[in-house]
């Protein structure tokens, strides 16, 4: 089962989005409408409560709620890894409750507080999977300062421990920490996605990335997976081609201290009348200006 959920991570980990109706609650049929395509298209792993999801301003009955609609969905057509965190217990309590619902994997976001030592985030980490052994579990890690050191020791004392989605903006240390961790554990012990998407992944990918995740893969999941494909056969100049297509729209999300990371996809889903703009407080929607330029770079890639 666990290396199972190792292999399928050598892929496009789309995030999902969580579209809201007009009164602002979770709107399940456009979630399934928005997913199925995707599924449609041959994304073939899915994490609901992620980032792009709007994990921090759902309730926990609305994160529930969103992992059954993607369980519903994705079931015998994709590995479901259900984003959670917050406090340990609560952390712990979701993964539970992902292993009930039928999700294969969790991806444990990045601890919310504004101290945190190494030993820590192991301990967090390792309480976490513990709780749900049978799971596969994926880190992810957004800090610089959590040496690589750690995730060695977390693949010691975490069997169920498989991947690691690295976020941090630089691939040097993205490649040290490959090294440190393959030369401790095993070259085959952990698989190492990209977690900064379609921008960075073609830089990951010599040092290490055999994955990368994707909120824009719900928009043009096509796309994503050509780049996918290009990277996987060492294909240079397609990835380049791709990556320049692609670029524009990530710059869009990524502006501002990536504020607008989440409102400029469900902008571009909302063009594509596949769900409503909403997106709920601290990130709002974009400007007239903001709309224009997502129109103009979803009729460049047709």
């Amino acid at each position: 089962m666990l290396e199972d959920v190792k292999r399928a991570l050598r892929s496009v980990v789309m995030i999902t989005v969580t579209p809201f109706d007009a009164a602002g609650e979770v709107d399940g049929p456009a979630y399934r409408s928005v997913l199925r395509r995707t599924l449609d298209a041959g994304i073939d792993v899915v994490t609901p409560n992620g980032n792009t999801s709007e994990f921090y301003s759902l309730t926990a009955a609305e994160r529930d709620h969103a992992l059954d609609l993607t369980v519903a969905e994705a079931a015998g057509r994709a590995l479901v890894v259900a984003g959670v965190g917050y406090d340990v217990r609560t952390a712990a309590d979701s993964a539970r409750t992902a292993r009930a619902a039928g999700a294969q994997a969790i991806m444990i976001h990045q601890p919310v507080h504004p101290y945190l030592s190494a030993e820590g985030w192991v301990d967090y980490h390792r309480a976490v999977a513990d709780a749900v052994p049978e799971l596969g579990v994926v880190c992810y890690l957004r800090s610089p300062h959590i040496p690589a050191g750690a995730l060695a020791e977390l693949a010691r004392v975490a069997p169920n421990f498989v991947g690691v989605k690295y976020a941090v903006p630089d691939p040097v240390a993205f490649g040290q920490a490959v090294t440190v961790v393959e030369d401790a554990a095993g070259v085959d012990r952990l698989m190492w996605i990209c977690g900064l998407a379609e921008t960075w992944a073609p830089f990951f990918w010599p040092v290490g990335a055999q994955g990368f995740t994707s909120g824009l893969a719900n928009v043009t999941p096509g796309l994503s997976l050509e780049l996918l494909a290009a990277l996987q056969a060492g294909d240079r100049p397609a990835a380049t081609a791709l990556w320049r297509r692609l670029k524009p729209f990530e710059d869009l999300r990524a502006a501002k201290g990536s504020a607008d990371n989440v409102t400029v996809v469900k902008e571009a889903l909302a063009q594509l009348d596949l769900c409503t703009r909403t997106v709920r407080p601290p990130i709002s929607e974009l400007p007239t200006a903001g709309r224009a330029e997502v129109s103009a770079w979803l009729k460049s890639v047709g």
